[in-house]
């Protein structure tokens, strides 16, 4: 898996510039006080579902915990929904809300699955600052849990591209 953390911290090591970047203050999103990273969204919001980190932590698997709590990326092209083609809705893996109908899904070639528009009040997103570059986050309204990024070279009809990591969701396939 990727991680802004092992990233950032491999760049302090070899004595890279993004490391110093991101002990100057740079990238505000890389420590927290807590166990994982929250979104600025996340720490001024309050969610209908809530875990402890002990709790999440029995709820998801590692890989799941480490993408939904700590806004890690799944490497691409290793998600079985990125090649999910049935009728259905994508939900979160952390609280079960539906996230996006799979009739809003396309093939954006980037490697992770992607849909051009979610759900109503499923999602929420945030300023994302990691890496030296504005980024729109996008985290489940229910639970907090990061999905992933949206971006503005998407299809029509919305021109958008919710770029989400497989490992924050789960496939329900629509009863025949």
């Amino acid at each position: 898996m990727y991680s802004r953390r092992n990233f950032l911290l491999g760049s302090m090591v070899a004595g890279g510039g993004l490391g110093a970047l991101a002990l100057s203050g740079g990238f505000p999103r890389l420590f927290s006080s807590g166990a994982g990273l929250v979104s600025q969204a996340d720490a001024a919001q309050v969610f209908e579902v809530t875990h402890t980190t002990e709790q999440w932590h029995a709820i998801l698997s590692p890989e799941q915990y480490k993408v939904l709590r700590e806004a890690d990326t799944e490497r691409p092209y290793t998600s079985p929904l990125n090649d999910e083609h049935r009728d259905g809705t994508f939900a979160c893996a952390g609280c079960e809300l539906a996230l996006f109908s799979s009739a809003s899904k396309f093939d954006s070639h980037t490697g992770w699955p992607s849909f051009w528009t979610p759900l109503d009040k499923a999602v929420g997103v945030s300023d994302d600052r990691s890496f030296g570059v504005l980024r729109q986050e996008v985290h489940c309204a229910r639970c907090g849990g990061h999905l992933g990024h949206v971006f503005d070279d998407g299809p029509r009809p919305t021109g958008l591209r919710y770029c989400m990591n497989g490992l924050a969701m789960k496939f329900e396939a629509k009863a025949a």
